[in-house]
């Protein structure tokens, strides 16, 4: 199979999305039109991803749409259970530990680790809080993916306790840059840096009106001199 794209497997978790409300609507069918305009692509693109990795669909039927999604839960590794280890159990660590959603996925929290004394010990949504100093010692049990919610000065360190600890992959929230060895899966989600990639475009579409703007008060003068 030819390297699946980052840009592909993200289409595929929207088209997941997709297929669960339309199955939800009561819909059996959607076609790939119908697929990519909930999308806003091409139908072309579409087929294009999902012709990486098999034929789902028939010609002017279009595609079934339970099977659809059951063979995207496939691909995207949902039909199985992860274990789920976070480090952090500060705002950001117990918001993500109380959405819900997770455990739907496939995803089960199952150690949270933290270095603050007055949380270890303490319940967070039914998980005892353990000492991240244990971390590295946990080799043996199982963690498939470590979830980093700590504060940048500890985002390294805490990673390369995880990858001690035997995970495969590591989603980090810390607004940093971190290291992994080739053999780890890393994901990064900066809010700060998503907010700040709006502020640019909404500062930059501001400068654009506002010269525009100048321009044409700019020319009007310029007629009323000479008048």
């Amino acid at each position: 199979m030819a390297r699946i794209s980052d840009s592909t497997v993200r289409r595929l978790s929207h088209y997941y999305r997709v297929l669960e409300e339309v199955q939800a609507e009561g819909r059996r069918m959607i076609s790939s039109r119908r697929l990519a305009e909930r999308e806003g692509i091409t139908s072309a693109q579409v087929r294009k991803d999902l012709s990486y990795f098999g034929s789902f669909g028939r010609r002017g039927l279009g595609y079934n749409v339970a099977h659809l999604r059951e063979e995207i839960r496939a691909i995207l590794g949902l039909d199985r259970r992860w274990r789920v280890a976070l480090v952090g159990a500060g705002h950001v660590g117990s918001a993500l530990l109380a959405y819900r959603g997770f455990a739907a996925q496939g995803f089960d929290v199952v150690a949270v680790y933290d270095r603050d004394p007055a949380r270890i010990g303490q319940k967070l949504s039914g998980v005892a809080i353990q000492d991240v100093a244990s971390l590295p010692a946990a080799a043996g049990q199982g963690f498939d993916i470590g979830v980093i919610a700590t504060p940048v000065r500890a985002a390294q360190e805490v990673a390369d306790a995880l990858v001690t600890a035997g995970v495969r992959g590591i989603l980090n929230f810390a607004p940093r840059k971190i290291f992994v060895p080739a053999q780890v899966t890393l994901r990064n989600v900066d809010m700060t840096v998503e907010l700040e990639t709006l502020s640019f475009a909404l500062h930059q579409t501001r400068r654009r009106r506002g010269g525009r703007g100048e321009g044409r008060d700019r020319g009007s003068a310029s007629r009323t001199r000479g008048q």
